[in-house]
């Protein structure tokens, strides 16, 4: 079954890793709603957008988010 929404719990979850990588809260934006495929891209205003994958089950998702976002920023 896709995720339909993503909680309040996972954008936490999510901020925490980015904390954690010394990114800005300001520069993160999370919809609220999961795409297939999810994706971390850079957006024209230079915030990074981190799209929550629909389909993948999200805790094996988030273990590849610190990946995705170091490979967007080139590290």
């Amino acid at each position: 079954m896709s995720l339909q929404v993503v909680s309040f719990k996972q954008i936490s979850q999510i901020l925490e890793l980015t904390d954690q990588l010394g990114l800005n809260r300001e520069w993160v934006e999370i919809p609220l709603t999961p795409a297939s495929p999810g994706m971390v891209r850079k957006l024209q205003n230079g915030k990074i957008e981190i799209v929550v994958d629909a389909d993948q089950p999200f805790d094996q998702w988030l273990e590849t988010l610190e990946a995705r976002i170091n490979h967007l920023r080139g590290s």
